[in-house]
Formats: C-alpha cells, structure tokens, sequence
C-alpha cells in the first residue's frame, strides 16, 4: 500500500527544479567569468569549461534527466544580443532555464539548461 505522500515525494524527487538549476547556472558562470577581460583567444576555453562545470553539478543532482547544456559569450561593444528557443516536449516533465550574466563590464553571456525526463 503506498501512500499518496510517497507518490507526491516521488514526483517531486523527478520533477525538474528552475530555481536549483538556474543557481547552478549563476554559480558556475560567475565563478568562471567574474573578474575577467573579454579575450577572443579565451572565449573557448570559458565556454567550455561553464557548460562542463554546470553538467557535473546538474549530475551531482541525481535526477532521471539527460542535459543539453549550451553558453554563448559575447563581448559588450555595443552590439544587440538576442536569442530564442522552442521545445516540444513533455511540458510536466521536461523543463529548461537560461541565465543572462551581464555584471561584467567586458563581456556578456547566456547559459541555457535543457532538461529532458528519462
């Protein structure tokens, strides 16, 4: 006999969480980010390493998901950045969250977590 709290509690457990992710993401970004100049030998690099760190944590979670994980980096040079995307997916199952990071004064960058229920 299982109790309607248990199920609720199971649900919760793989039910994707904006929030947590979208602090993963802010933590990560800044942790790379902060304090640096914009350098398009390092762009690379940065990029490389804020969508790995932010995939190790999200794994750390322990959740029934796969991850796409997605950073664009931009210098500020007074040039427009814009960036859309569209899902079709399970809407009670499935999720994803962006981060804007725009504290640096040199470069401005947008992380995205996709997270598809397995």
């Amino acid at each position: 006999h299982v109790l309607d709290s248990d199920i609720m509690a199971d649900e919760l457990e793989k039910k994707f969480e904006y929030d947590t992710t979208n602090q993963i993401i802010e933590d990560q970004v800044k942790a790379i980010l902060d304090q640096k100049v914009y350098d398009a030998k390092e762009v690379h690099t940065w990029s490389s390493q804020i969508v790995e760190r932010v995939l190790k944590q999200l794994h750390k979670q322990n959740k029934p998901f796969k991850y796409v994980v997605t950073c664009v980096i931009m210098q500020k040079n007074g040039a427009g950045l814009h960036t859309a995307s569209t899902c079709y997916w399970d809407t009670k199952a499935d999720g994803s969250c962006s981060y804007d990071y725009h504290w640096n004064k040199t470069m401005h960058a947008i992380c995205t977590v996709f997270a598809l229920h397995i």
